[in-house]
């Protein structure tokens, strides 16, 4: 008997059993489904995280005050960064394009009897090339503001739909803090960051947030939250890196650990893919075991059958057909069983994901490679399940198996 034969009446036998053939399957469907969809999912998240990083600016790069120890080891942000250091950083160091120091928290903000908290972000001009926002009607901040502390201010636009609705804010007043701001422009909608919305906040001079608003000084300067800069291009943020380090080491006398953090996109991106991967990894792992215990079922079932079709295989075995007959038939049995299981369920993990891709921003799909790898496990567990009830059924003395039915 070929091979043929053989799948021939594996395939016969399957589909006089639908439905008891449909349950032994489930295991498998289930855990093909699962392993496909947490993969997929996994990587939507790795892209959107990336897609979020990039809408931060291009080729950033952030300082922040205060060490990765300090930072563990306090709720509120050491204060070691000044912004003489954002000046120095711009005019000495030749890998950096443009610098923007920031100082931020949150205000209240109201505008006749509207009242809201927002971020309030004091910055300079350059924070519009650094961050890569664009003014959608107005201007923004500029050096005059910085010199002067002019109290200007230019509103996110999400911000100025909450306190002015449809109205045109150019020119309106607010408070900010107790003190009244003209609202000189504001920004086009540069969406969501990790879940925060950058559209709420608004945007002022520096040196009126650090003078009037939360009145940060030292002895070296106005204090500020962070400086974020842009490097000339993709393969100078190391060398910006490096400069930068020195020369901030070399401005605050550093001898021992730096008081300073630089983290670039890039850095941060590693973290967070760190992270999700190794959750897609055990996602996918607790997924998988729905394979094993799909496995298991199929062994149970074939085993089963090889009891209920003891006659049958003794008289096929009585008229010639040979151990190596009996274990192929009973094999491919297996195989087929688990084969279209796996393939169920990478249909159901495959429409799984257009689902999500349709109701949530990542970008899932369902990898070639793992839809292969998927399946071809599903097809080696009935070929590894399936090896003992084969073994068994072949194993039967034709005349024992005749005379038990």
């Amino acid at each position: 008997m070929d091979l043929v034969e053989s799948l021939k009446m594996a395939t016969t036998t399957i589909l006089s059993n639908k439905l008891r053939s449909s349950l032994t399957i489930l295991g498998i469907v289930i855990g093909n489904a699962s392993v496909i969809a947490m993969v997929g999912i996994g990587q939507g998240a790795q892209k959107y995280a990336a897609q979020q990083f990039e809408s931060l600016g291009p080729n950033l790069l952030f300082v922040t005050g205060g060490s990765s120890r300090q930072r563990r080891t306090t709720f509120d942000l050491p204060r070691t960064l000044v912004l003489a250091d954002a000046e120095a950083i711009a005019s000495q160091v030749p890998a950096v394009k443009s610098v923007a120091p920031q100082v931020q928290n949150q205000q209240i903000v109201t505008y006749s009897s509207d009242k809201i908290t927002t971020l309030t972000i004091g910055t300079t001009p350059e924070f519009l090339t650094v961050r890569d926002f664009t003014v959608d009607k107005g201007r923004f901040i500029n050096d005059i503001d910085i010199k002067r502390a002019n109290q200007v201010v230019v509103l996110g636009s999400y911000t100025a739909d909450r306190l002015f609705g449809n109205q045109d804010p150019i020119g309106k007043k607010i408070r900010v803090k107790n003190l009244t701001f003209e609202v000189i422009g504001f920004m086009k909608s540069k969406g969501s960051f990790l879940g925060n919305n950058q559209d709420d906040s608004l945007f002022i001079p520096i040196t009126t947030m650090a003078n009037r608003i939360v009145g940060r000084s030292s002895p070296y300067g106005l204090l500020v939250t962070s400086i974020a800069m842009s490097a000339k291009d993709q393969n100078s943020i190391s060398a910006a890196q490096f400069q930068v380090q020195n020369l901030l080491r070399l401005r605050h006398k550093i001898t021992g650990d730096d008081d300073f953090e630089i983290n670039t996109q890039a850095d941060i991106l590693g973290i967070i893919n760190a992270i999700t991967g190794a959750l897609t990894l055990m996602l996918a792992a607790i997924a998988a075991i729905s394979l094993l215990v799909g496995g298991i079922g199929v062994m149970n079932i074939m085993l089963v059958s090889v009891t209920e079709r003891t006659q049958e295989i003794g008289l096929r075995k009585a008229i010639g057909a040979t151990q190596s007959n009996i274990l192929t038939q009973f094999l491919i049995e297996a195989i087929i069983l688990s084969a279209a299981g796996g393939l169920i369920g990478t249909l159901l993990g495959v429409g799984g994901l257009a689902i999500i891709a349709a109701l949530t921003p990542f970008e899932v799909g369902a990898s070639p490679v793992v839809v292969v790898v998927a399946v071809s496990i599903s097809g080696a567990i009935g070929l590894f399940f399936g090896v003992v009830p084969a073994r068994r059924a072949a194993a039967l003395d034709p005349i024992v198996a005749l005379r038990s039915a």
